[in-house]
């Protein structure tokens, strides 16, 4: 048995000891957690015009997951670590933002990988997948002018105490 099946599917956030295997079978499994995700938004947006373009309450309470999900079924590719720490892969980082239902969306890659150069084209293809999925999506420069995405629900999907 591989590991995804002992513990359940988990969304890739960019920080895992190494990224999964993309295979069919990982391809699966990733087509059936966001379809899943689009029925909850379908079964729990109820009166909206478009259910599926608001993030459900279940994806503002656990954003990262959520987030992480949208951007592996769009085809992303996420960053990775080794056992000591090192980053050994380019892609998105996912990590807890400002505000408990905001998530910081970084473009990450081991040195000399050109991921800072790629950071503006990359996060704009981040930021256009969670755009269409309903987040807001507010892009910024941080140390180094290194740039990264602040993602949060609409302010009308936001949990009571998320910000």
């Amino acid at each position: 048995m591989d590991s995804e099946n002992e513990t359940g599917f988990e969304p890739v956030t960019g920080d895992g000891p190494t990224a999964p295997v993309r295979d069919e079978r990982r391809a699966a499994s990733v087509r059936t957690a966001f379809e899943g995700m689009l029925q909850i938004r379908r079964l729990t947006n109820t009166g909206r015009g478009s259910p599926e373009s608001v993030p459900a309450r279940w994806e503002t309470l656990r954003p990262i997951r959520a987030i992480a999900l949208a951007l592996e079924a769009s085809g992303l590719a996420a960053s990775a670590v080794d056992d000591s720490g090192l980053r050994i892969a380019t892609g998105y980082r996912l990590e807890q933002g400002e505000s408990p239902s905001s998530v910081r969306v970084e473009w990450l890659g081991p040195p000399g990988s050109g991921a800072a150069h790629a950071e503006e084209d990359e996060l704009a293809r981040c930021a256009a997948v969670l755009r269409e999925l309903g987040w807001t999506v507010l892009l910024y420069r941080g140390p180094r002018r290194r740039r990264f995405l602040e993602v949060e629900p609409p302010a009308g999907v936001r949990p009571p105490n998320g910000g």
